[in-house]
């Protein structure tokens, strides 16, 4: 009988050309890792490199203007819907300490006279930063079609057809989030992102090769997610937890504080929130009740969810 240790599992670690070549395969590697872990890894996910070295370079140029010109695109009243969110608001539902971090939100354009013009505010730009509206709006875009196609291999996992979730997120309230995580000053409660899950349906995050994101696994272990340079960390949101009765994963994560020889460095992302469109019901699927109880047996609109939420993190 061997001694050996049995291999850990690991999150999966995909290429989104995969695809195309065998999509059966591709969305089982990539359902299975969603369902152990809540996360993937995603490689040659098609948005490029470019786009992203420029978005990089505007959002580091915004979050470098003093603090009083950052402020004035702050929305009073927003709930951080769109704009700039300060230095040490979002807080973690549940925790106590704030964040170590600020924000802007860029949301999907939407024209005069949407039928979701209500609940989906219009962006706001910063003049100081060139080009930052039509970088932005193109790495939006390109984040939209990259998460169609990863909510494809999820359809066919969970037996629906490939384009089941098409509908559900045309125009979708979905969100781009410019992360800026200052230097630590010091020790202290507060931590660069509380452990949380995520609200919306699923995310896809550029950033993550800096360390400390975690995951926190079924059996209580932290665990690093450690994405390499340009690839994406994509992650199941409450939102499609609660469609698919737990089936898939949302799974509580952080962003830990960096050891000392690294508190003097700032840190950058760039989440991309995907969201369901604002009056989708969110209700259980029969696919996902086969064998187990009904989790959610009350219905809920995407954007009730999502103000319920909202007023849990204390952004509204």
């Amino acid at each position: 009988m061997s001694t050996l240790a049995e291999p850990r599992p690991q999150v999966a670690s995909v290429s989104l050309t995969a695809s195309d070549a065998d999509p059966e395969a591709f969305a089982r590697e990539l359902g299975e890792s969603f369902e152990r872990y809540g996360f993937a890894i995603v490689a040659d996910h098609g948005i490029p490199a470019d786009l992203i070295a420029r978005a990089e370079e505007k959002a580091k140029a915004f979050f470098a203007l003093p603090e009083e010109v950052k402020r004035s695109y702050h929305i009073p009243g927003g709930g951080g819907a769109r704009g700039y969110t300060p230095f040490g608001i979002e807080t973690a539902k549940g925790a106590t300490a704030y964040d170590l971090k600020e924000f802007w939100h860029v949301g999907r354009e939407l024209p005069p006279g949407h039928r979701y013009g209500d609940s989906m505010a219009p962006n706001v730009w910063p003049e100081e930063v060139r080009s930052f509206r039509d970088t932005f709006l193109e790495l939006f875009a390109a984040f939209d079609r990259t998460g169609l196609r990863i909510l494809q291999a999820i359809a066919r996992h969970l037996g629906l057809s490939p384009g089941f979730f098409e509908d559900t997120v045309k125009d979708g309230n979905s969100v781009l989030r410019l992360l800026h995580y200052p230097p630590i000053p010091g020790d202290g409660p507060n931590v660069r992102a509380g452990a949380h899950e995520d609200i919306n349906t699923i995310t896809l995050l550029l950033g993550a090769e800096e360390a400390g994101l975690q995951l926190l696994d079924r059996d209580g272990n932290w665990l690093p997610v450690t994405p390499q340079p340009g690839e994406l960390a994509v992650n199941i949101g409450d939102m499609l937890q609660r469609l698919t009765n737990n089936v898939l994963r949302s799974t509580t994560h952080r962003v830990v504080n960096p050891p000392p020889e690294r508190r003097g460095q700032s840190r950058y992302s760039m989440p991309f929130f995907l969201h369901f469109r604002p009056d989708f019901l969110i209700e259980t699927l029969p696919e996902c009740k086969a064998g187990r109880p009904d989790f959610y047996p009350e219905p809920i609109t995407a954007h009730d969810f999502l103000q319920q939420r909202l007023r849990e993190i204390k952004l509204v």
